[in-house]
């Protein structure tokens, strides 16, 4: 007898290559950023600086970790994955994590805008962020991933 599992395969259902990521969680973690940045331009100072600076924290997990790595990636696969049906395609991480970097980069300009009292610079920068997070959240369509394809391209 063998003790080898036939793999089961499910018709539209692909199956992830290493390391790959479902594209619906970036586009979750987008719709939660881009919350937290609309509240980041409607409150008042210093309750915007913090929470920015815990958007950047964000940011940077995303950046440094990857994506797989973030609460919202966790929250993405607890509760909203298992109510959904498996993805069609997969993504590979490197382009989110380089969009979470940029984030990050903006994130930052922000924070030490608002520090330095360029309160618009600071709105600037993160209504840079906030469209870019609406993008992806709304249209799917991540702008730092296409930069980084871009990038890859010119590079190669």
């Amino acid at each position: 007898m063998s003790t080898t599992a036939t793999p089961r395969t499910t018709p539209g259902v692909v199956s992830p290559p290493t390391g790959a990521i479902d594209p619906r969680s970036p586009q979750l973690a987008a719709a939660l950023t881009a919350v937290v940045l609309v509240a980041v331009l409607l409150l008042p100072s210093p309750a915007n600086g913090v929470l920015l600076a815990a958007q950047a924290v964000l940011f940077g997990i995303g950046a440094v970790r990857g994506v797989q790595a973030t609460p919202h990636a966790w929250l993405f696969r607890t509760l909203v994955r298992p109510r959904l049906a498996p993805p069609t395609e997969w993504e590979a991480p490197e382009p989110p994590r380089f969009a979470q970097a940029v984030g990050l980069a903006f994130a930052l300009a922000g924070l030490l805008a608002f520090l330095a009292g360029a309160t618009v610079v600071a709105q600037v920068a993160v209504g840079f962020a906030l469209v870019a997070a609406l993008l992806n959240a709304v249209f799917a369509f991540c702008l730092g991933c296409e930069v980084y394809l871009l990038v890859r391209r010119i590079t190669a």
